[in-house]
């Protein structure tokens, strides 16, 4: 692991001209912003009505926007730190890696609680109000955070104890998650935690899902209800793998190393670097606030002003 991590970082580091990076940097910066807007505006619009405050997946549905905002915007960050070539210090470094590693393991943790919402929606009409409460969900959700929490303290206490060893206190390359994974260990527990988070995500949708199936073929089920919750389950099932697929970065370019040129093989991980850490990040808002008929009129009205009519705006 860290061999195969060194070799990556130094293929990072010869990078193409200034030019070139400056093109790198923008092409990914650009939609980055345009993204970072669309999700701000997502975020407002799930806050501006008590409809939205008020009901528990509206409630997760924010608490996972938030998350992905975050990482999308710390994802940047950290791109543009090692195309640029800006070096900074391990501390520094390990505290920019640890905030967003708490906002990445959000998205995940909150994807275990949106399926099984939607199972006792489908599976328990009845009961649904009183399982299903803000309260509950807020109990829920400070889990969440609790368990990030928990992870980077681990991380953090990993990475103090070989701290000492460092000759130098400065990143010889960039600013990551595998320029902290300083020993076995923080590489061991990486790899497990990572395994537990989307396994037991995992098994919750799968779970609800063929809850919700078995549940559709009750004649006392309401069909449209549980048509609906399955795609959703399917829906989560796919941001799931969304969110799965930036944890195998490093690994799809690991075979490539032998077969392509250095310059290639650069391009080929920016090409990586926007399908599979930028464009997940994004497509939370637009699935969601294009799908939901209660969202989309709300957020198409809140982009419209922000974007042709300010005045409006302004009067309200």
């Amino acid at each position: 692991m860290t061999s195969t991590s060194q070799t990556l970082t130094n293929i990072t580091v010869q990078a193409p001209g200034l030019l070139e990076r400056v093109m790198i940097s923008t092409l990914t910066t650009l939609p980055t912003c345009v993204f970072l807007f669309i999700n701000s505006i997502m975020l407002f619009t799930l806050r501006s009505k008590p409809v939205f405050r008020e009901t528990c997946r509206y409630i997760l549905l924010y608490n996972l926007l938030f998350a992905d905002t975050v990482q999308l915007a710390q994802s940047q960050i950290h791109f543009l730190l090692a195309v640029l070539r800006i070096r900074i210090s391990y501390p520094v470094c390990a505290f920019l890696v640890g905030f967003t590693q708490l906002t990445a393991v959000i998205s995940p943790l909150t994807l275990v609680v949106m399926p099984l919402e939607r199972y006792v929606a489908v599976c328990y009409p009845l009961r649904h109000g009183t399982i299903i409460t803000i309260r509950n969900t807020g109990a829920a959700i400070i889990v969440i955070w609790a368990i990030s929490f928990l992870n980077i303290i681990i991380r953090t206490l990993l990475f103090l104890a070989l701290f000492e060893e460092l000759g130098d206190l400065e990143v010889k390359d960039f600013c990551g998650d595998i320029a902290i994974l300083l020993g076995s260990k923080s590489d061991h527990f990486d790899k497990a935690f990572t395994c537990i988070v989307f396994v037991a995500a995992g098994v919750a949708v799968i779970f609800s899902y063929i809850g919700v199936i078995v549940a559709a073929r009750s004649a006392s089920t309401d069909k449209a209800l549980a048509i609906k919750a399955r795609n959703t389950l399917l829906l989560n099932l796919f941001q799931l793998f969304l969110s799965l697929s930036s944890t195998i970065y490093n690994p799809l370019l690991v075979p490539l190393l032998m077969i392509v040129t250095r310059i290639v093989l650069v391009r080929i991980q920016n090409a990586f670097y926007l399908f599979f850490i930028i464009l997940p990040r994004c497509l939370t808002s637009l699935i969601y606030g294009l799908r939901d008929q209660t969202i989309r009129p709300v957020l198409i009205y809140h982009l419209c002003c922000q974007l042709k009519c300010p005045v409006v705006e302004d009067k309200g």
